[in-house]
């Protein structure tokens, strides 16, 4: 039976997920990644803010790049979904999955977060073209000086609409019916940065070719019967951590429902690891690999201090 548990098992297919499974690999640590394929990186047209890609990088590239290399250090990702997580009498992890369960010393929850997107029709699809954004820490760059939009009736899509600007005055915060959320002070900010607020109810919205262009490519359809015609739209809507198998553990949450990490990515939980956007609210990929990084060596390190491969201060 010890020969079937795993040093750890890593729940999530996207560049945290990845990270720590290559580190494991080269490790030489008996892992299993478990891919549910909703990687929101696959979702990225085009990032240029990942350092050493000159000209950007599609999202779905870099993930293909980062299973290839797992590849070459002999795998141990698995597609599937994770259904229950659990801890066991012996101390150590049971995960459910369809194809059956994984058992390990270690779990490592690099499960992300799901984005609340506007009620317009195919949301993602529009996100994947670049019509609809989500990162202005990640993007904003290449929209400086053309007509954006921020759909979003509360506090996270006024804060989007002042930290965009500083990259165009031509900005449109569209509340998509009702009044904007935030106390009076909150509202005059807005204003004073020259953003133009809309509460008018939106009805739908049109494209008109690839965001990736520099000319106005989305028109967002109004109740009145007007168009406001945007190079492209920034969700500002927020997020919703993916904590649920966390919670079946007992780990400790965040204020804003993140998992509480120690600077060793250790959860609450001994043994429970978590990395990437759903423990951090700075949502970029080259956290996650570092957050999983982190998590991968001291995962390895904890194992070899069992196995007394360490000096004994």
């Amino acid at each position: 039976m010890a020969d079937d548990i795993l040093d750890c098992c890593i729940v999530g297919g996207g560049p945290a997920g990845l990270t720590a499974a290559i580190f494991l690999a080269r490790f030489r640590r008996r892992f299993r990644l478990i891919d549910g394929g909703e990687s929101r990186a696959s979702w990225i047209p085009r990032s240029h803010n990942h350092p050493a890609f000159p000209g950007g990088i599609n999202g779905e590239e870099l993930l293909a790049r980062m299973r290839a290399q797992l590849e070459e250090f002999g795998g141990g990702r698995r597609e599937g979904v994770v259904t229950a997580l659990s801890r066991q009498e012996d101390g150590t992890f049971r995960a459910e999955t369809g194809g059956g369960a994984v058992v390990a010393r270690n779990v490592l929850l690099a499960t992300g977060v799901w984005d609340n997107l506007p009620p317009v029709e195919d949301a993602i699809g529009k996100v994947r073209a670049g019509l609809i954004r989500q990162c202005p820490i990640c993007d904003g760059y290449e929209v400086r000086g053309r007509a954006v939009a921020v759909l979003g009736g509360g506090a996270d899509a006024a804060g989007e609409a002042l930290f965009l600007s500083r990259y165009t005055d031509d900005l449109s915060l569209v509340t998509m019916g009702g009044p904007l959320e935030v106390g009076p002070e909150d509202r005059a900010r807005v204003e004073a940065a020259g953003v133009r607020i809309v509460e008018t109810p939106l009805r739908g919205m049109e494209a008109h070719g690839s965001g990736e262009e520099g000319r106005a490519e989305v028109s967002l359809h109004l109740e009145d019967g007007t168009a406001l015609r945007v190079f492209t739209a920034y969700s500002g809507m927020g997020v919703r951590p993916r904590t649920d198998l966390g919670a079946m553990l007992g780990v400790e949450l965040t204020g804003e429902g993140r998992f509480l990490t120690d600077a060793h990515q250790r959860t609450s939980v001994p043994g429970v690891y978590a990395a990437g956007d759903a423990v951090t609210g700075l949502n970029q990929i080259a956290v996650a690999m570092a957050q999983a990084e982190i998590a991968a060596v001291d995962i390895h390190n904890a194992l070899r201090r069992e196995e007394g491969r360490t000096l004994c201060a």
